[in-house]
């Protein structure tokens, strides 16, 4: 069992204590970095009262990036699919 590692990141102004394994690191160390430069764009371009309004908007945006990623990867493995029924047919004919 790998050491846990206790880490800060800070969002928004505040900091979250947690403890992670060391192989996520990396990855919540870059996901914060992008959420707090979507807060400066959100910051900047909208007149925003509260960081709550920032951080649903932010959350909100990430959530339909993973959507969509699910939606163009089910559109791509449709096609993969067409294309494997189509390929295992030109077999069967020469076989």
């Amino acid at each position: 069992m790998s050491e846990q590692l206790k880490i800060k990141l800070s969002i928004a102004n505040r900091v979250y204590p947690l403890t992670i394994n060391p192989s996520q690191e990396e990855g919540l160390r870059k996901a914060t970095k992008k959420i707090e430069a979507m807060i400066g764009q959100f910051e900047q371009n909208y007149s925003v009262r509260d960081k709550q309004d920032v951080l649903a908007m932010c959350a909100l945006q990430f959530a339909a990036q993973v959507e969509q990623k699910s939606i163009e990867k089910e559109y791509v493995n449709e096609e993969v699919q067409e294309k494997l029924v189509a390929l295992n047919e030109l077999l069967n004919q020469h076989i």
